[in-house]
């Protein structure tokens, strides 16, 4: 399917590595013009060079997202060449935290790096896609929002708070010609969940080879009915076809791209 993307530029934050290299690398694929994002210049520049390599048309963006200055850098270094047309707010992160270890200074930088850094890229990007009359904003969000658990409170709430900032944005968007929707996935195997889960496989007895180890780990971590872990370029899917001209009837949504493991709406 010709997704109708060329020409147009796209930034995707925190895509130097994981889930965020998948998108970029297959928005490129379909003719956008991508903006690399990440804090190491080394793998950001790696990435973008792979996709120069392969026919597609990268530059790179550099800066910490979770502080106004950093975003601000961002800001600059993609405004320089212009508007963008899309947005993929990606980056971010968590640390494996209990309530007990989810201090108050915890949750403050859990939120500087999950949500206001997506409020700044919007901030600062949104305004010039209001000139075009078209554009796409896309958060990547998580099931943890819907259907959260004992562990993780400071994460899971910053991924309710994605998903609640998106919505609000596209109330906001109405008749501008930018949609605003989220893209929830599952637990998805990237190396380094890949790498974990072996690591543990012995101890728990998920088996030797790799089938067997996802198979019975996805049992006994994220059940759902597709029985394995996703694919980064899964994901990637879903957020290029709401970049497509498809989806210009889809705003204020969220596609969940997790196997089935949510059970509720």
């Amino acid at each position: 399917m010709k997704l109708n993307l060329e020409n147009k530029r796209a930034l995707v934050t925190g895509s130097s590595s994981g889930l965020g290299k998948a998108i970029v690398n297959l928005l490129a694929a379909e003719g956008a013009k991508v903006i690399v994002h990440g804090r190491n210049e080394e793998r950001t520049r790696a990435v973008a060079n792979e996709i120069i390599a392969t026919g597609g048309i990268a530059e790179i963006a550099l800066g910490d997202l979770s502080t106004e200055e950093g975003a601000q850098a961002v800001a600059d270094q993609v405004l320089a060449h212009g508007p963008v047309d899309i947005l993929i707010n990606n980056a971010g992160g968590y640390a494996h935290t209990t309530w007990k270890e989810a201090t108050a200074d915890v949750w403050k930088n859990t939120y500087e790096t999950n949500v206001l850094s997506g409020v700044r890229m919007i901030r600062h990007l949104v305004p010039g896609m209001k000139t075009l009359q078209w554009g796409r904003v896309i958060t990547i969000g998580g099931g943890l929002a819907i259907q959260p658990t004992a562990s993780l409170p400071d994460y899971s709430a910053t991924l309710a708070a994605r998903h609640n900032l998106a919505v609000s944005l596209a109330r906001q968007l109405k008749g501008t010609g930018i949609t605003s929707n989220v893209v929830a996935p599952g637990a998805i195997l990237i190396p380094s969940v890949q790498e974990l889960i072996t690591k543990l496989a012995p101890s728990h007895g998920w088996g030797e080879t790799w089938d067997e180890i996802e198979k019975k780990s996805v049992e006994a971590l994220v059940p759902n009915d597709i029985g394995r872990y996703g694919r980064p370029e899964e994901i990637a899917g879903a957020v290029a076809y709401l970049c497509s001209t498809y989806a210009d009837y889809i705003t204020g949504s969220v596609i969940r791209v997790d196997g089935g493991t949510v059970r509720c709406l």
